[in-house]
């Protein structure tokens, strides 16, 4: 999906999160880390906890020329935060200055740092975090607003985004709950933030990275067809076909999660549409559903509406609990 996002709307993205050893060292997935010359500026995203491999994963994937590397210090997953890598680096600051100081001196490529406010509301320690970024040479500061224990329940702190830029000396990206034109306009206005990186809100909108750069250059607002919306499929099904995925259970499965997620903007004239994608059995019906869906809406002036994407907040559940070994 992100392909399909970077190539139609021509901006900044990452490729996929790789853990620190053994993706690095394999690079069994390899096609997963293809990109085009117009997907630039690329960047990929690396985790873990150890300076070392995380030094000698970035040195590795260095060479697939990438525009830069970064050090994910915000993954809220437990399976990652558990064990001490993405956010769970936050409870231990010295690591984290470890990691960037060793993946600064692995690559000649940028280096940059995406992490949270802190692990809880009881330490946040964003603050302390861009000092590291900054003396151990990170080129660029991207803040989640959230901490790990909020997951994406809540609101972003984007006072406290705000309060980083103002006092940081590298150019710092704000992200949480950017999920509309203006919602980016709003912060890009208010805050002295470098820029805003989307998420969630371009996976369920895959136009909305265009839909910013239209409203900054002052062109008028993009007008998506349902036709244009369920073309969606067979793109990002030709896409999975070039790369990562080959099996048509693996594909279909990740169409269903696209479907789910584009729903949102038809809402509520989708609900039938959604259940019979995701109950499809067969990328054929998956395919001919979305064709149904696309004409039905076309003879009923249904279409896309992107304001329809307000609460994209996750589960309440978001408990963590770090593996024994990974303590301290």
């Amino acid at each position: 999906m992100s392909d399909f996002v970077r190539k139609s709307n021509g901006t900044s993205g990452f490729g996929i999160c790789i853990d620190r050893w053994n993706f690095a060292v394999c690079l069994k997935n390899r096609k997963q880390l293809h990109f085009y010359p117009e997907e630039r500026p690329f960047g990929i995203q690396i985790f873990g906890r150890d300076p070392e491999r995380m030094a000698y994963a970035a040195q590795v994937l260095e060479s697939l020329r990438p525009d830069y590397i970064e050090v994910n210090a915000g993954c809220p997953v437990p399976k990652v935060a558990g064990k001490g890598g993405g956010a769970g680096l936050l409870k231990d600051l010295p690591r984290l200055a470890k990691i960037l100081s060793e993946v600064k001196k692995a690559i000649a490529i940028p280096m940059t740092l995406k992490c949270r406010v802190g692990w809880d509301e009881n330490s946040i320690n964003v603050m302390e975090t861009l000092k590291i970024a900054e003396a151990e040479g990170a080129d660029m500061l991207t803040v989640h607003g959230r901490t790990r224990v909020q997951g994406y329940n809540g609101f972003a702190d984007w006072n406290l985004i705000g309060e980083v830029a103002a006092a940081a000396r590298i150019p710092v990206v704000g992200n949480g709950d950017v999920s509309s034109v203006q919602s980016a306009l709003e912060k890009l206005e208010k805050y002295a933030i470098s820029g805003v990186s989307i998420g969630r809100g371009a996976l369920h909108n895959p136009w909305l990275f265009g839909e910013i750069a239209d409203a900054l250059e002052g062109k008028p607002a993009r007008d998506v067809s349902a036709q244009e919306a369920c073309g969606i499929f067979k793109i990002y099904y030709e896409l999975m076909a070039e790369g990562c995925e080959s099996s048509p259970f693996g594909m279909l499965g990740r169409l269903k999660q696209l479907a789910a997620r584009l729903c949102k903007g038809f809402e509520p004239d989708s609900s039938e549409f959604r259940q019979r994608v995701l109950t499809s059995q067969s990328l054929e019906e998956l395919f001919e559903n979305a064709d149904r869906f696309a004409e039905f809406a076309q003879s009923n002036g249904i279409r896309f509406n992107p304001s329809r994407l307000v609460n994209l907040n996750g589960r309440k559940e978001n408990s963590v609990s770090f593996d024994r070994q990974f303590k301290g």
